[in-house]
């Protein structure tokens, strides 16, 4: 209590911390804006049949919205800018002019931003045409019946909700940027935490309607464990010892000194899992353009039934090797492109840096790919059993009924939650510290 109190006698700190506060409000209130031409009756019908739980395209969109859809103001949330900013990194090894601008310094982290921006309501423009067209025109694929979500389907009306989506994604960007430079915390990450943990009392909910009070109380200790198992990956780390040479300039000696490369056994965070899951909508939404008879099944509906049962239960083996091998495979993918070995060496040669026993140059170079290798393993590994784990469990505890919108990304959720929780902490305490009070950290 002393050191939430401190939190608040500190004006700098308690303003961000309001103005934070203040942002994620409009967000939730956003979110319960309906587009344009959508029937508040189609929702309520949609509710009441379903109670928000489509699993699928709807509830991968669940997680970065918070409820399950693409038919209010802010319905694609930030996945957007999620999918442009992780285009624009993978670009940045490719292109020149991009790594030129990396290498620039603030200048160019200014030109990528703005890149960045175009990239995203580009694919906004993208995503929530593609969304709205799909659910006025084949309701029953992601529903199981039609919720008469858009009475008046006329091109005026399906195009005014297209562009209220596509600005309310540019609306959430700024108000991400607003948090970054204003609030406290990255602005993005915590609008992703305010979506996660506006989910999770409906889940704990269900859990303890469907299953009864036992199983609430195992949950519940499973989630403390893997709280304390995500902390203890996610603080990790492989310090490589680098030496810095002694030298004489006149009178004075420089150099001498010792520090470490820090790599993190779980340097990519979430973004392979978000990677994956992108992957594995694919299927879904191409098999929607399949061919349908309504007299009997066809072939387009064998497929959909194929991928609807095989891609999208948890506890399905194919989910989870095909799930489990893109996690670790976009790990080593991403890593690979984060940390690279051969700049990092010919970095520490050119300051004079080495690492003790190993010669600079290619040495160090094979030193750090081989070192980067072996904690990437356990870190994907890791991962992966987080994202399966917990859905697998959930799915066995209460099937498909019940808010069940994050159960492909319960693990994730879990994920984001505690390491944007860390983040969170480690600045407030940053900030208390300096202001001569003790922080949260012991």
């Amino acid at each position: 209590m002393s050191t939430l109190i401190n939190i608040f006698r500190t004006t700098e700190l308690r303003n961000k911390i309001l103005f934070t506060i203040f942002i994620l409000f409009l967000y939730r209130l956003g979110v319960q804006i309906p587009a344009p031409g959508v029937s508040l009756d189609g929702i309520e019908a949609l509710r009441l049949q379903t109670d928000e739980s489509d699993g699928g395209v709807l509830g991968y969109l669940a997680l970065f919205t918070g409820n399950g859809g693409v038919l209010n103001l802010f319905g694609l949330g930030i996945l957007p800018y999620i999918t442009a900013s992780i285009v624009i990194q993978i670009l940045t090894v490719a292109v020149p002019k991009l790594e030129e601008w990396q290498s620039q310094g603030a200048v160019g982290q200014r030109k990528i931003t703005q890149w960045t921006r175009y990239l995203t309501m580009i694919l906004a423009l993208v995503q929530s045409a593609g969304f709205v067209f799909l659910i006025q025109r084949s309701p029953e694929q992601l529903y199981g019946f039609n919720p008469n979500l858009f009475p008046d389907d006329s091109l005026g009306l399906s195009l005014l909700a297209i562009l209220c989506i596509t600005c309310g994604v540019g609306i959430l960007m700024w108000m991400g940027e607003l948090i970054t430079q204003r609030g406290i915390g990255n602005g993005m990450s915590v609008l992703i935490f305010a979506s996660v943990v506006a989910g999770l009392p409906a889940l704990a909910v269900n859990i303890q309607r469907v299953r009864g009070w036992a199983w609430f109380v195992i949950c519940m200790i499973v989630l403390v464990l893997l709280c304390l198992g995500i902390v203890f990956i996610e603080q990790g780390q492989r310090r490589i010892p680098i030496n810095f040479p002694k030298r004489m300039v006149g009178r004075r000696q420089y150099g001498g000194n010792k520090t470490y490369i820090p790599l993190k056994v779980n340097q990519a965070g979430v973004i392979p899992v978000i990677f994956a899951s992108s992957l594995l909508q694919l299927p879904s939404l191409i098999s929607n353009v399949l061919p349908t008879n309504a007299t009997q099944d066809s072939w387009g509906d064998s497929v959909r039934q194929f991928i609807q049962n095989r891609l999208f239960t948890p506890t399905d083996p194919a989910y989870i090797l095909i799930f489990g091998f893109l996690i670790i495979g976009f790990a080593y993918f991403y890593n690979s492109i984060a940390f690279d070995p051969v700049r990092r060496a010919d970095e520490l040669r050119k300051s004079g840096g080495f690492i003790t026993g190993i010669r600079p140059g290619p040495q160090t170079e094979r030193y750090l790919s081989k070192v980067l290798n072996r904690i990437t393993l356990p870190g994907s590994v890791f991962l992966a059993a987080i994202s399966l784990i917990p859905s697998a469990l959930l799915f066995v505890l209460i099937g498909n009924s019940g808010s069940l919108g994050l159960l492909g990304f319960s693990g994730v959720s879990i994920l984001i939650g505690v390491g944007v929780s860390l983040e969170l902490m480690k600045q407030i305490d940053a900030q208390l510290m300096a202001q001569n009070y003790e922080g949260f950290l012991k």
